[in-house]
């Protein structure tokens, strides 16, 4: 189902969960798992800003400029500015956090992007629908839109991102790092299977669920259980009892601690 595409292509480094959280197998409920065969054509894709030509690699004010580009709602000229550098072996911290600050705004919000359309509802049409013909979410297009429901109207118009999302989990540095179109978006601190636990492989999201359940040596642990670890929600992998998932146990992050899946905080595994 297309309103999950961002995140069913999913190219990791690695990715692993506890065992037997959720279903083990991919569910057969259209809800639960998008088909992956015989989607419909898709629009023809938004024009990618160009890479602007890597002139400083690693300015050290790259940071400064940027963040006071942003300050002015210059958002876009921001990510510009701080893309090339990012791409430098040599990149500072402040650059990756800071660019992920402003492109998780640009995706949220109704600003202009290269990476938005501008579309004007028409009879017949239903976020569903157009989750399918964009490739993005229902939710995000209400979130990015600011609409309170499921209704809309003849005349209305929406900007649509349209992501080409994948995520690459790093299991040496506990760090997973989303990309759109081939670029770096935003990253986060995870925790991954202690002695090397977590499998290496590229691997399909094919279950998205919050507040889930946690199926452990045959029991049926549920959500808001002390004993469910799984956290707000659940990434569920093409790999049964594999997945990403969120947390209670924060000083796990950063560490490799887990059964062989990736843990992530309560909010980011939400935004993620």
């Amino acid at each position: 189902m297309k309103q999950y595409l961002p995140l069913i292509v999913v190219g990791l480094l690695l990715a692993g969960c506890e065992r037997n959280p959720s279903s083990p197998a991919a569910p057969s409920s259209p809800a639960a798992a998008p088909p992956a065969v015989a989607e419909p054509a898709a629009p023809p894709a938004p024009p990618v800003a160009p890479r602007p030509p890597v002139t400083e690699p690693a300015s050290a004010d790259a940071c400064e400029k940027a963040l006071a580009l942003k300050k002015a709602g210059q958002l876009v000229p921001a990510r510009d500015l701080l893309w090339p550098v990012a791409e430098a072996a040599d990149a500072p911290d402040c650059v990756f956090d800071l660019l992920g600050e402003i492109n998780t705004l640009i995706l949220f919000s109704p600003v202009p992007a290269p990476e938005k359309v501008d579309y004007t509802i028409e009879a017949g049409d239903t976020l569903a629908k157009l989750a399918a013909k964009f490739g993005a979410p229902i939710a995000l297009i209400k979130k990015a839109n600011n609409l309170q429901s499921d209704t809309i109207r003849i005349g209305d118009r929406l900007r649509i991102y349209q992501p080409q999302f994948a995520v690459r989990v790093d299991k040496t540095k506990n760090i997973l790092t989303v990309t759109d179109h081939g670029r770096f978006f935003k990253r986060y601190r995870v925790g991954t299977g202690e002695y090397s636990k977590t499998p290496v492989g590229t691997f399909k999201i094919t279950v998205r669920q919050a507040e889930p359940v946690w199926h452990h040596d045959g029991q049926v642990v549920p959500y808001g259980d002390k004993a469910n670890i799984l956290g707000t929600h659940w990434l569920g992998l093409d790999v049964p009892g594999y997945g990403l998932h969120g947390t209670w146990d924060t000083n796990s992050i950063g560490k490799q601690a887990t059964a062989g899946c990736v843990r992530m905080l309560n909010s980011d595994i939400e935004e993620l």
